[in-house]
C-alpha cells in the first residue's frame, strides 16, 4: 500500500487515543458540574448564588466544548410533532390532579388566568433548563461512559433524585419522570415536548401539593430550613430558600403562589 493511501485508513490506535481523552473529558465535565450542583443546594446564601453562577458557567462552558450536535442533542424541530403526545399526556395528568386537589380544598392556583401566567412562565423556561441538563448533559455523557444504554438512564435518574434529597415528595416524582423522559428522548431526539411536559406537571404539583408536604418544593438546605408561612403575614423569602441556576428545585413559582392566603 503506497504512503499516501496508508494515509487514509483510518488507524484504530489514534481511535482508541481519541476515545479515552473523550471518556476523560465526559468524566470530569460530569463530576465537577454535578459536584457544584451538590454545593449549590446545601449552601446557605449570599454563598449559594456564587455557586448557582459557578455551575451554570461550567455548564455552558462544557456544552459548547463538547457540542454533540444539534439533532444529537434533541434542539432541532425533529420529532416534536411525534413527541406533543407526551405534553398532552401530561395536561390530561394535571387537569385530573387538580380536579382532586380542589375537591381536598388543597389546590392554591393564581385566580385568574393572567395573573397565572406572570406567576409561571419564568418556570416554562426553566423546565426546559432542566431537561437539558438531565438529558443533553448527563445523559448523553453517561451514554458514552456506561456500556449500555440502560445503565446509563438509571444512572441519570440516579443522579438526579439524589439532588433532590430529602424531599419525600419530589424524590418518588424525579425517579418516575426520570425514567420516563430518558426513554422518550432516545426515541424522539426531542427536548421541547420534554421540557413543556415538565412545566406542566412541575407546575401542577406547584399549586396542588400543600406546603407543609413538599416544603414548597424545596430540596437540599431549602428544605431543612423551611418554617410554614403563615395567612396572617407576608410572604418573605428565606435567606436558605433553594433556587439553584444549574438545577432548579421548582420552588419558586410555589412561593409566587403562596401569596394567596392558605388555608
Amino acid at each position: 500500500m503506497s504512503p499516501a493511501a496508508d494515509k487514509l485508513v483510518p488507524c484504530p490506535e489514534d481511535k482508541g487515543v481519541r476515545d479515552a481523552k473523550r471518556r476523560r473529558r465526559d468524566l470530569l465535565e460530569l463530576g465537577v458540574a454535578y459536584g457544584l450542583i451538590l454545593v449549590a443546594l446545601w449552601t446557605p446564601r449570599p454563598w449559594q448564588l456564587v455557586c448557582d453562577w459557578t455551575a451554570l458557567a461550567w455548564v455552558v462552558a462544557s456544552t459548547i466544548l463538547s457540542f454533540d450536535g444539534w439533532t444529537v442533542m434533541g434542539l432541532r424541530e425533529r420529532g416534536f410533532a411525534r413527541s406533543l403526545w407526551v405534553a398532552g399526556v401530561a395536561l390530561l395528568l394535571a387537569a385530573a390532579a387538580v380536579a382532586a386537589s380542589a375537591r381536598l380544598h388543597t389546590l392554591h392556583a393564581p385566580g385568574a388566568p393572567l395573573l397565572f401566567v406572570r406567576r409561571f412562565w419564568t418556570y416554562g423556561v426553566w423546565a426546559v433548563l432542566q431537561e437539558f441538563l438531565l438529558l443533553d448533559f448527563f445523559l448523553l455523557r453517561l451514554l458514552r461512559l456506561l456500556p449500555n444504554r440502560t445503565a446509563a438512564v438509571l444512572t441519570t435518574v440516579g443522579l438526579f433524585t439524589l439532588a433532590h434529597i430529602p424531599n419525600p415528595v419530589l424524590m418518588p416524582l424525579v425517579v418516575v419522570w426520570g425514567l420516563a423522559a430518558c426513554a422518550l428522548f432516545l426515541r424522539y431526539r426531542n427536548v421541547y415536548t420534554l421540557g413543556l411536559a415538565h412545566a406542566v406537571l412541575g407546575i401542577c404539583v406547584a399549586i396542588t401539593v400543600p406546603g407543609s408536604a413538599d416544603h414548597n418544593m424545596r430540596v437540599g438546605l431549602g428544605y431543612l430550613t423551611y418554617r410554614p408561612y403563615s395567612a396572617h403575614h407576608h410572604w418573605k423569602k428565606s435567606p436558605h430558600s433553594v433556587s439553584t441556576v444549574a438545577w432548579v428545585s421548582a420552588d419558586a413559582p410555589t412561593r409566587r403562589s403562596l401569596r394567596q392566603a392558605r388555608p
